[in-house]
């Protein structure tokens, strides 16, 4: 979604631009290897006998291709072996090869991201990533999510709304067990797929809040904006988000977002009691902030009004992001 947008920001701009993608595949390890091999051979200098002016790496293995006009604008980098290396969501620490493969994409990074005539980082967080394993310095670029022209303020119901992936990085059980704590009669709507959904269902009946919490699964663009404008709030509560649209999208709606300390991307636009409220990462403060905003709907309403004149503030454009593209590849 988010390489075709941009795909999309430059031929409305009047560049003629398209998508280069190669299948990874991180298992087995080694195929981590071979596919960082794949695009360094690649020739992206030309296609079909036309010149290619300019590349954008946007993720890993792909932002490490060759280009004399090369720019960066990274996403996240293979994050695995990064700062999600021996926590829960890491793959490749406990592998015989493991270290390896870590040395091999961190030596990668540190010698092919610095070809690039600038870069630039999703967010704050995704620059201090880079700086702090690497030593490379970026620059911050931020983009509207793509629904923000969608988006307004609508009625302050009765719910919470947590939109995203059902998967673990996105602490989705947090909100569940917080629903035990809560005092408040406020409900809870869950949408997004994932492969283990089974398991978020088994958590609702383990802390008996089936009366309160209710899980969507996919739903259309339509109902998703329904659901933002009409909610009391949003929670979101990843761990160390690379960029967090679901709290943009909150803040496009006028609505208050419950975020968690370490949540990264996701915290970056709210400041604490402005224009959300930063919480711990465990169930009890997440459900002693839900009951604060259900209790003091004022309270509520005055955080969602800060943060869409904040976000609307930013001023957050598709075009700026190409101008500042096309100018660093000189």
């Amino acid at each position: 979604m988010h390489t075709e947008n941009l795909r999309r920001a430059f031929v409305a701009a009047g560049y003629n631009a398209e998508i280069a993608a190669v299948p990874f595949k991180w298992y087995p390890s080694d195929e981590i290897m071979k596919g960082a091999l794949a695009w360094r051979l690649l020739d992206l200098t030309e296609a079909n006998g036309k010149p290619i002016d300019m590349i954008v790496g946007m993720k890993f293995p792909a932002y490490l291709a060759k280009h004399p006009r090369k720019v960066l604008w990274i996403m996240h980098q293979y994050r695995t072996v990064y700062d999600l290396w021996q926590t829960p969501y890491d793959h490749i620490s406990s592998l015989p090869e493991g270290e390896s493969v870590r040395s091999f994409v961190k030596n990668a990074d540190d010698r092919f991201i610095p070809e690039a005539r600038k870069v630039f980082a999703n967010s704050q967080t995704v620059a201090d990533r880079l700086k702090q394993y690497n030593n490379i310095n970026s620059e911050p670029l931020y983009h509207p999510p793509p629904m923000a022209d969608l988006l307004s303020g609508g009625e302050q119901g009765d719910y919470v709304f947590y939109p995203s992936r059902m998967e673990p990085p996105k602490r989705q059980e947090l909100l569940i067990e917080a629903a035990s704590y809560m005092k408040s009669r406020l409900r809870i709507v869950f949408t997004g797929g994932g492969r283990n959904v089974e398991w978020y269902e088994s958590l609702i009946q383990k802390f008996d809040v089936a009366d309160r919490v209710e899980i969507r699964g996919f739903v259309d663009d339509k109902e998703i904006v329904d659901l933002y404008s009409n909610a009391l709030a949003i929670c979101y509560l990843p761990f160390d988000e690379d960029y967090g649209y679901v709290t943009l999208e909150a803040m496009y709606s006028g609505k208050p977002v419950v975020v968690a300390a370490d949540s990264g991307g996701a915290r970056e636009s709210i400041d604490n009691r402005s224009e959300g409220l930063i919480v711990e990462p465990e169930p009890q403060a997440i459900a002693a902030a839900l009951d604060e905003l259900y209790l003091n709907r004022d309270f509520a309403r005055r955080l969602g009004s800060n943060a869409r004149e904040k976000i609307l503030s930013m001023d957050l454009t598709w075009q700026h992001v190409v101008e500042k593209l096309v100018s660093a590849a000189g």
